[in-house]
């Protein structure tokens, strides 16, 4: 149809291979590619600096954007930094085959410390890294669900802090939705606080892919990290008081 506006595409990798802008976003990289590290050495090693300032956007110079991102990691471990550069690289496609393999090296040895220790923003970079990078469909897929999970999150947060400052919870509100059917859209109908048990099945479901590797470790640890953060998951924990219907981790 004359005039109708065409969905954003991404580029093909024959296309991104005759940008210049790709060429210069890596320019440099074969500096800060590095490997054979001493992964013990470098979770006690700790980032210099007073206090860790979050980056924003990305700068076209690959050396400046990796000094400024450097800087969020101050006073964290050396390892955590090391992980975030690999996930750079793997962005601005460099030596992609290898610096997966190192990526994917760094999570099977220390999986347990890197999900203790990054945030949600660098859990979901890692998720997106196995989604765009792992050989295996199965793997990719439990990454999109981590993914999928935390953007659904920050887009509704997102909505609701440009609202109105949220008000306390209207008891008349909650006792309605405790004793009716309230419709949302397309069939759906509101979680009824306190009794309802879709999310303790959601999360029954999500238990069996929650396993010991790397991605079923970054699925535990997002989910539950979102019960426990400012998210409509805690708000809602907060007045659940059935505990046969509970979906979060009891420990």
């Amino acid at each position: 149809m004359f005039g109708k506006k065409r969905r954003p595409r991404k580029k093909s990798r024959i296309e991104r291979f005759f940008s210049l802008n790709q060429h210069r976003k890596r320019w440099g990289a074969a500096r800060h590619a590095v490997s054979d590290l001493d992964y013990r050495a470098l979770k006690q090693t700790l980032v210099a600096g007073d206090s860790a300032q979050q980056t924003r956007g990305s700068e076209k110079s690959l050396d400046l954007h990796l000094d400024n991102l450097r800087r969020e990691f101050a006073g964290q471990p050396e390892l955590l930094w090391h992980h975030a550069r690999l996930i750079v690289l793997l962005r601005r496609e460099f030596q992609v085959e290898q610096t997966f393999q190192q990526l994917q090296a760094l999570w099977e040895a220390e999986a347990e410390f890197l999900c203790a220790n990054l945030n949600l923003r660098w859990l979901v970079s890692a998720a997106d890294s196995f989604i765009d990078h792992h050989p295996e469909a199965e793997v990719r897929a439990r990454a999109m669900l981590v993914s999928l999970l935390v953007n659904t999150v920050k887009i509704y947060e997102t909505e609701r802090m440009l609202s109105v400052a949220p008000a306390p919870t209207d008891p008349q509100k909650l006792e309605r939705l405790q004793t009716e059917l309230i419709p949302l859209f397309s069939g759906l109908s509101c979680f009824t606080i306190g009794t309802d048990d879709t999310l303790r099945n959601m999360r029954w479901r999500l238990d069996t892919m929650m396993t010991d590797d790397p991605v079923g470790l970054m699925l535990k640890t997002v989910f539950d990290r979102l019960q426990v953060e400012d998210t409509a998951f805690a708000r809602l924990k907060a007045q659940h008081h059935r505990g046969r219907t509970g979906w979060w981790s009891e420990e």
